[in-house]
């Protein structure tokens, strides 16, 4: 059974606290937070006020995800803020193993996204010290887009080399999740979803989540 992770990013900013109390009381597992820059991304989301607002009355996980430059920088204001898992890009860090050893340092779970051009074997030599692999199923930067259908065959490869290096790295897959593509990235290796507009464009949400929770 998958974790699912709605991304607070396509909830309501004028109703926050209604979402998170929504989410808190759903079949979710994590919450899931897009920090965007402007310059790694060409987006700019929100940041360490917003997490620590939503950490004094979220009840489960929170997983950050920063689509930033240099993020090692900030890895000690995101622990402060709340985050419980904390990953960053392979392509934003050029000394990724010490960007890893850093986050788990602070005492966070440690991931490692990638974006849809990077090959997953691009990671594999840091697998055993990886929680969490975040692959990007679209192009990083904005919510609402359509699943890249190759990913499928990615998280195949990375299931594999997770099986074969015996390590316990989730995959977690972020973008264009929808209720009708879930079954199969699931089938395909992936351990956690994130769902954005899937989960809040929907006129029951909780419902969507408890829909996804049950594939």
């Amino acid at each position: 059974m998958a974790l699912i992770a709605p991304s607070v990013l396509s909830a309501n900013f004028l109703q926050l606290s209604a979402d998170i109390k929504m989410i808190n009381e759903s079949e979710a597992d994590w919450f899931h937070l897009d920090v965007m820059d402007g310059r790694f991304v060409p987006n700019i989301s929100f940041g360490l006020p917003v997490i620590a607002a939503i950490k004094k009355e979220a009840t489960k996980t929170l997983d950050v995800h920063l689509m930033i430059e240099e993020p090692g920088k900030f890895a000690e204001d995101f622990k402060k803020a709340g985050a419980d898992i904390l990953s960053v890009h392979v392509e934003a860090c050029p000394h990724l193993h010490r960007n890893i050893q850093q986050i788990k340092s602070l005492q966070m779970k440690a991931g490692v996204a990638i974006n849809p051009h990077t090959p997953v074997q691009a990671i594999f030599d840091v697998l055993h010290d990886i929680d969490v692999v975040c692959m990007m199923s679209v192009n990083p930067g904005f919510g609402g887009q359509k699943f890249i259908a190759y990913t499928i065959e990615k998280i195949k490869q990375l299931k594999a080399e997770i099986i074969r290096r015996n390590t316990q790295t989730l995959i977690e897959i972020d973008g264009g999740v929808t209720l009708e593509n879930a079954k199969e990235i699931i089938d395909a290796g992936a351990d956690v979803l994130v769902a954005g507009n899937t989960v809040f464009a929907s006129a029951n949400p909780a419902e969507t989540i408890r829909q996804l929770k049950a594939l």
